[in-house]
């Protein structure tokens, strides 16, 4: 694999790259080949690893404060008056004698940024919930002379989207916030510099300077040139901190650093719900190994640079509204750093930085941010395996997805967008579209399109069920029919939002970091999926009663009879939740998307399992109106009820190939059961793993916690400032949820046997 030629390089790039072993990354953008042929697996364990040094301890303890004064307040600052770009604020500092690692979002720890471009409205209910008065300037600007991307989307929309987003049956849309779920290829800038990447792209720019101009040739010219013109601001940027982004970093520290800044370059111009930062710890692990090898460097310098650079993406903050809050709860913003998986010859990516990495939850305690996700193969080191579980058990700070079954489709280079989505780093981006309400949608068919909320006709008129008991053929094939009308609607609304988010809040530092034709994928999702599928079950196999209201309304079941739930292994009931799934992707995939993005699908609710149910009324399975659904897609809260591997392997049966932007899905496992046996129970685990990865589960959020432990927090917040818990696909700190999502996680399984 390891090519030891050194190919002839320029000047200014010969001390960057020197020791490095040669390939095609030297003539062109390519920083996978880069890693495989400069990379150095580590198959030890974490006996190597140091505590955090005197500068991390200071650095951590000028933050702490600021901690502190949050849980209390909420928002501490907001520069209402500047518009974020990456040249709108001075050069901020937390420490300036101990930072190793520079640079903040303002010119002030935890001063929060606006973004109007995204949408105005959402800028100014930002300021309002925190206490914040909006600017006038802004508003006039924002108002008279520059449109936004949620002015737009909401001038394309039809009234019959508005009203299947006022009813709740498609909820979180990005239409009043960033879109997010795009990541730069960071790494570029560390490797190549900003000089090369600019070549690169105006090389791109001469190509289609040949086309003809089309529409779309147009449009690539346009964002081209925008590209061209944010690695010009972005270099600019790096002066202020008397950083030389324009040529590659030639040391551990400014390939940190460097990696570091273009991430920060494009949290400053875009807010999007998901700031993933991508998969650089292997790649940061090349020059950490030649530092050390060159006596430039210890190993608490190596993890002083990674504790630091973790302290920065601790701190990322953005200005969100009351309503994206109900549904992303708990400031999340997903700067999500995968760790671990295979490369395509089959040699570990696990470096002694993937270690130093995860040791950052010891060194700095439990937290969200950043999201770290360790990729899972049955062929990691063991080691390496059982320090990821033993850090679980220590923090549930960690989600797990299944690189055995993502290497196949997307290579052994890609990184997750938010919680679940994968794309080949600088190849890949995504159109973000959230979910739709899947149990809101049977309770349509069964009602003949009308709300069961409201009574309002949302859906076009069909005839309702008009039977005292429900039949399943009928009852399905209605559905499928409601289906239908969602999924074109669906797509329709994403084709809108889409188009407008390109044309008002173009990304132009993240696509900068990327290729010029790159795949595009539509990420569509499902919740509810749980509800739905033991509502078919309870009318398949028992008898479902309905309850009508005096306008005929169906608002109540009384089921008779038993059923089984989504959960434990049966497939009587869990190949109904894998066909729903497939069902639904074949219907979006009938519907053009915007720029011909690829349709793709996830299960995966976020916090919103709480809002969905909240709008959502009685349902056939004996859910009660208003009761939040299970997240993604977890079997609803209590019904998987034989054991931690039945309820995996009830998820594992649902299908990837129609799922592809990931299929969340959340264990909470009791202490006692973690702990058992010691070290044996790592091991355990570690087979756990291995089986419901090998039976094609895709994605586990690990948590080992008791319901007494999170109902002391609700009591006593202020004695688990760092409590962390996975919800559905992220991590948050237990004592920032709402009381109603708190109430929610203790409601969950919490599994006491396999």
């Amino acid at each position: 694999m390891q090519d030891s030629t050194k190919a002839p390089i320029g000047n200014r790039q010969a001390h960057a790259w020197r020791t490095f072993n040669a390939g095609r990354w030297e003539t062109a953008i390519d920083v996978r080949d880069f890693i495989v042929r400069n990379a150095t697996s580590y198959e030890g364990d974490e006996s190597f690893l140091v505590g955090p040094s005197v500068r991390t301890r200071a650095v951590w303890d000028k933050l702490q404060p600021y901690f502190q004064q949050e849980r209390k307040k909420g928002v501490l600052d907001v520069d209402a008056a500047t518009p974020s770009t990456m040249l709108a604020h001075a050069a901020g500092w937390i420490d300036r004698d101990n930072e190793v690692i520079v640079g903040l979002q303002t010119d002030k720890p935890f001063r929060r940024a606006i973004f109007p471009n995204g949408g105005l409205r959402m800028v100014e209910s930002g300021l309002k919930a925190a206490g914040f008065a909006a600017d006038p300037a802004v508003h006039q600007a924002f108002t008279h002379y520059r449109k936004t991307h949620n002015d737009g989307v909401f001038d394309a929309y039809t009234p019959e989207i508005m009203k299947c987003r006022r009813s709740g049956i498609i909820t979180g849309l990005p239409d009043a916030y960033g879109r997010g779920r795009i990541i730069g290829d960071y790494r570029r800038v560390a490797l190549y510099g900003v000089d090369k990447l600019l070549s690169a792209k105006r090389e791109e720019r001469a190509q289609v300077d040949g086309m003809w101009p089309t529409d779309e040739v147009i449009r690539v010219r346009e964002e081209l040139a925008e590209q061209i013109r944010a690695l010009g601001d972005f270099v600019k940027m790096g002066e202020r901190y008397s950083c030389d982004l324009a040529r590659p970093a030639e040391s551990a520290r400014e390939a940190v650093q460097w990696t570091y800044l273009a991430y920060l370059g494009a949290i400053k111009e875009a807010n999007g719900a998901a700031m993933s930062i991508g998969r650089i710890s292997t790649f940061l692990d090349i020059f950490i190994e030649r530092d050390l090898r060159e006596g430039a460097l210890q190993e608490e310098g190596a993890q002083e640079l990674i504790d630091q650079l973790v302290q920065k993406l601790r701190i990322v903050r953005f200005l969100r509204t009351p309503e994206y809050d109900a549904l992303f709860s708990g400031d999340p913003y997903w700067a999500t750093e995968c760790i671990g998986g295979m490369d395509l010859d089959g040699r570990p990516l696990v470096t002694r930085t993937s270690y130093r990495m995860l040791h950052t939850l010891t060194n700095l305690g439990p937290a969200p941010e950043p999201n770290i996700t360790v990729l899972w193969s049955r062929h990691l080191p063991e080691p390496f395996k059982r320090y990821c579980i033993k850090t679980s058990r220590e923090t549930s700070s960690l989600q797990y997805e299944n690189d055995d079954l993502m290497r196949p489709h997307w290579g052994d280079d890609y990184g997750i967008a938010c919680c679940v989505s994968a794309m080949r780093l600088g190849k890949q981006m995504q159109f973000f579209g959230a979910r739709v309400n899947l149990a809101k949608a049977l309770l349509y068919a069964i009602n003949g399109g009308r709300d069961e909320m409201s009574g309002d006709q949302i859906a076009p008129p069909t005839a309702p069920v008009t039977a005292d008991v429900l039949d399943y053929d009928e009852v399905f094939a209605k559905f499928d029919a409601t289906m239908e009308w969602l999924a074109r609607t669906y797509v329709h609304a994403m084709n809108c939002i889409h188009y407008m988010h390109d044309k008002y809040f173009y990304e132009r530092l993240e696509m900068a970091l990327h290729d010029r034709d790159i795949l595009r994928t539509m990420a569509f999702g499902i919740a509810g999926l749980s509800v739905a599928t033991d509502s078919l079950s309870a009318i398949r196999h028992a008898k479902v009663h309905v309850i009508r209201d005096d306008t005929g309304l169906a608002v109540d079941y009384r089921i008779e009879g038993t059923f089984p739930t989504y959960g434990n292994a049966d497939p009587d009931v869990d190949d109904i939740a894998a066909d729903l799934v497939s069902r639904f992707m074949a219907k979006l995939r009938k519907h053009q998307t915007y720029r011909n993005a690829t349709h793709t699908q996830s299960v995966l609710t976020i916090t919103s399992n709480v809002v969905y149910g909240a709008h959502t009324g009685n349902t056939p399975d004996g859910r009660r109106k208003g009761e939040p659904f299970a997240p993604g897609a977890n079997p609803m809260h209590g019904r998987d009820n034989h054991g931690w591997l039945a309820s995996c392997l009830s998820v594992a049966r649902l299908p990837y190939a129609d799922a592809q932007d990931g299929i969340s899905y959340t264990v909470t496992i009791s202490p006692n059961l973690a702990q058992r046996d010691g070290e044996g129970g790592i091991g355990n685990a570690v087979k756990a793993f291995d089986t419901y990865f090998g039976q094609g589960g895709f994605h586990m959020n690990l948590n080992v916690l008791s319901p007494e432990t999170l109902k002391d927090a609700m009591e006593h917040p202020e004695k688990y400032p760092q409590l962390t818990i996975r919800v559905s696909g992220y991590a948050v700190n237990f004592v920032r949820l709402t009381r109603e999502q708190q109430l929610d996680v203790i409601r969950r399984t919490f599994h006491r046997n396999y």
